[in-house]
């Protein structure tokens, strides 16, 4: 159960990523608190890292080779990813063999993985340590080198490791998402595991959620008519939404 606090954590960081900056007062209108308790809640979520304040307000910094620190992807869309984890997990049978990306939202997918039959080849150590308490999940864990902060598995060890096996299902993950562009990362590194892990299975997963439409990272991952199913949640506009469908080859709205 998310509390009221992390609630209106998620909110800030959903202003900021829809203005860039915003006043004290300005969010606080917008929630319906206090300015007293949005300047706590600043205070704590700059502590974490996840934002920057100035002077009567806060802000979010994105370019498009800039990847956001884990603790600001972990508090964004939180209940959506929730929603797109238990969706995607419906689309998984028991036995399969499954590559799992990293990030907040692989972190969400595990978590409705834990008490299910299957082989799993996460692409992070922190996905990895998800699964530390299922006693149904069989882990098998690449080489390759871990990202500081990221905790991602990447590098010619990792894609070496996945070129020699061949999986069911890629639960993939992405930075960004937008029509023209389609599936984009941050970091050219892990863009590459990713490129590579949708070559050795039978099919890819999408799981965005809708904080990543239109936004463009720095390295191409594939067009959006490549996975076989895009699982995301209600918050893009009807636009996109429907732009996306004729693009795709099916996308799944958890709700």
């Amino acid at each position: 159960m998310v509390s009221a606090k992390e609630r209106r954590h998620q909110q800030v960081l959903e202003i900021l990523q829809e203005t860039g900056t915003a006043t004290v007062g300005e969010m606080g209108t917008r929630l319906g608190v206090t300015e007293m308790t949005i300047r706590r809640d600043l205070e704590l979520l700059e502590a974490d890292g996840v934002l920057k304040r100035f002077h009567g307000g806060a802000k979010l910094d994105f370019g498009s080779s800039y990847e956001p620190p884990f603790p600001v992807r972990e508090k964004t869309n939180a209940e959506q990813k929730r929603l797109i984890g238990q969706r995607v997990a419906s689309l998984i049978d028991d036995g399969d063999t499954i590559i799992l990306d990293g990030g907040s939202t692989g972190l969400a997918v595990a978590e409705y993985l834990l008490d299910r039959q299957l082989t799993i080849c996460p692409l992070s150590l922190r996905v990895a340590w998800a699964f530390a308490r299922s006693t149904s999940v069989k882990l098998i864990i690449p080489g390759g080198s871990v990202r500081a902060g990221e905790l991602s598995l990447s590098g010619a060890d990792t894609i070496d490791y996945l070129r020699g096996r061949h999986f069911d299902t890629y639960v993939m993950t992405a930075s960004g998402l937008s029509l023209k562009e389609g599936f984009t990362e941050w970091n050219p590194e892990d863009a590459a595991v990713k490129k590579t892990a949708m070559s050795v299975a039978d099919k890819t997963i999408t799981a965005v959620d809708s904080s990543k439409f239109t936004r463009v990272g720095f390295v191409k991952i594939c067009p959006t008519q490549v996975p076989a199913a895009i699982v995301t949640d209600g918050g893009a506009t009807s636009e996109n939404l429907e732009g996306l469908r004729r693009q795709s080859q099916g996308v799944i709205v958890a709700e």
